[in-house]
């Protein structure tokens, strides 16, 4: 088992998952995409992931607002609405009697290129839209025991070549980020952006505790994460001073807590960086709190 923030329960009805690939569904074995993809051939494509509690998709909004974001940006016309994206979704979920513990992706390319190239031009059919959704429940380890962290020399660009915000499938510098991170022994990789300060990690958002703050990025070098901001709005809702500025790995080793946030894990404690524990190993009590607050935003949704 890959322990890690996306560390999950091994579930073997995934193995006969159906998988949503332009309106069709397909055995896991047999869904397949053509080589001749855009995200396949130069990684042109988007992306979202969000959980489902209950029958209910968490934050959903939130989520395919940033899709329809990021196809925008790259110039990606949806020829489907936000409404019906949902009902595909759901006719995912009812196929493979899924309701609760549920990580659906949604992945959209520019489409079939006529010949191996980053042309736009030469894209001959309408963007690809595959959706998988998988029976997903976090594993206790990552959640209860924390993750480690390494600083990765691969360092997150500014937005006049790659906007860290994009949702996109080139993901290869994060990969990096990742491998060097393993190979040095930790679970995750930390990143920096261009001027040398903490960004956040090769797939989740970092936090930190120092005192009674909680620290985090400013946002302008990383992914602008859902479970990120909804974070941040719990703390203001229970009066804990959230700010999000400049630090260096300095601040970093001399914290009191750290975590991370992502949507399939939430809010996952930090026990290690760069191989120096952070407070006293283990999951500090405004991490633990934090937590809690999510979850009752969480139950919010249910509603």
């Amino acid at each position: 088992m890959v322990k890690g923030t996306h560390q999950a329960v091994e579930d073997a009805r995934n193995d006969t998952v159906k998988i949503l690939i332009n309106g069709k569904f397909h055995d896991r074995s047999e869904a397949k995409i053509s080589v001749f993809d855009s995200g396949y051939l130069v990684g042109d494509g988007v992306w979202e992931a969000f959980r489902v509690h209950q029958g209910k998709l968490i934050f959903i909004d939130q989520h395919l607002n940033r899709l329809w974001q990021s196809a925008k940006v790259i110039g990606i016309d949806i020829p489907f609405s936000k409404e019906e994206l949902i009902t595909n979704v759901h006719r995912t979920l009812e196929i493979n009697g899924m309701r609760d513990h549920v990580h659906v992706r949604v992945m959209m390319t520019r489409g079939i290129k006529k010949t191996p190239s980053q042309d736009p031009r030469l894209t001959i059919s309408g963007p690809n839209l595959v959706i998988i959704a998988e029976f997903k429940a976090a594993a206790e380890e990552s959640k209860n025991l924390g993750i480690s962290l390494f600083t990765s020399t691969i360092r997150r660009g500014s937005p006049d070549y790659l906007d860290p915000r994009l949702n996109c499938h080139s993901k290869l510098h994060e990969v990096q980020a990742l491998i060097q991170a393993i190979e040095a022994g930790a679970d995750e990789a930390l990143m920096l952006d261009v001027n040398g300060f903490v960004s956040t990690c090769n797939a989740t958002n970092f936090f930190m505790v120092k005192g009674e703050e909680v620290w985090t990025s400013t946002g302008e070098y990383c992914m602008n994460g859902i479970t990120r901001g909804n974070v941040i709005k719990v703390c203001a809702q229970h009066g804990i001073k959230c700010l999000q500025k400049n630090f260096s790995l300095f601040d970093v080793y001399g914290a009191d807590e750290a975590f991370v946030t992502g949507t399939f894990g939430g809010l996952t404690p930090v026990v290690k960086i760069d191989g120096k524990p952070i407070g006293n190993g283990s999951c500090g009590p405004v991490t633990s709190n934090l937590r809690q607050f999510y979850e009752g935003l969480i139950v919010e949704e249910l509603k």
